[in-house]
């Protein structure tokens, strides 16, 4: 038995659709600007060059959203609401034959952005951490298994504000399909069982400000609601 020096932090776990079971998060993957109409809104040239990626630690997960305090050290909170699929099979340089048989399942999530620290962190050529990886930057829905959902490939994905219709797009628009992504990304990275890849956002992101309810549903596989306190 291993003795600690103090008690380990809890497994971050996200609930199992229709189940008792739980997901245990390893690691958390984000592909950037894997819609066209996004890419352009974010300055960039929506060109099929090879996708690019950050991260958020596993701990970042917000299970099934709710109330959330709203974020420290930032005037400019942004939404991006994603599909993401829950890595259950372990493999490295994995084919795009292939890629689809390593998924356990998948869920909606909100890529929660400090958009005033990305922008700063961008102009000076520096890493998006901060602007990313703050604490409950990642609220996500119940995974649902791919026995219950398939693949999806098709469908829409929007996202509301305070009622009002802010995100809208289709899985279809994704440039990088998921398997494409899955791909690509385990030439670099082994992925494991755990590991989350949230696929991109569609156009239409933008600020959220304290006491905003966000609403975000992707066809066939779930909805999530968070709500943003004093």
């Amino acid at each position: 038995m291993t003795d600690y020096v103090f008690p380990p932090s809890p497994q971050p776990v996200v609930p199992v659709k229709g189940t008792a079971g739980a997901f245990p998060v390893r690691r958390i993957w984000c592909v950037g600007q894997n819609y066209a109409a996004h890419a352009r809104e974010m300055g960039s040239n929506p060109e099929r060059s090879e996708p690019f990626f950050f991260s958020k630690p596993g701990d970042a997960v917000v299970p099934q959203g709710g109330l959330l305090p709203f974020p420290v050290s930032t005037s400019d909170l942004h939404h991006e609401v994603e599909l993401v699929a829950a890595i259950g099979r372990p493999g490295h340089d994995i084919t795009e034959e292939e890629a689809l048989s390593h998924i356990y399942g998948y869920a909606v999530g909100f890529d929660m952005t400090r958009r005033d620290l990305q922008a700063v962190a961008k102009k000076a050529g520096r890493p998006w951490s901060l602007a990313k990886g703050f604490d409950q930057s990642c609220p996500i829905s119940p995974i649902v298994p791919v026995s219950a959902c398939g693949h999806p490939a098709t469908g829409a994905i929007t996202l509301t504000v305070n009622g009002e219709l802010r995100q809208k797009g289709d899985l279809s628009d994704l440039i990088w399909s998921v398997a494409e992504i899955i791909s690509c990304l385990s030439r670099f990275v082994s992925l494991e069982p755990g590991d989350l890849i949230m696929t991109g956002t569609p156009s239409g992101v933008g600020p959220v400000r304290r006491g905003d309810v966000m609403h975000g549903v992707c066809a066939g596989v779930g909805e999530l609601n968070v709500t943003y306190t004093g």
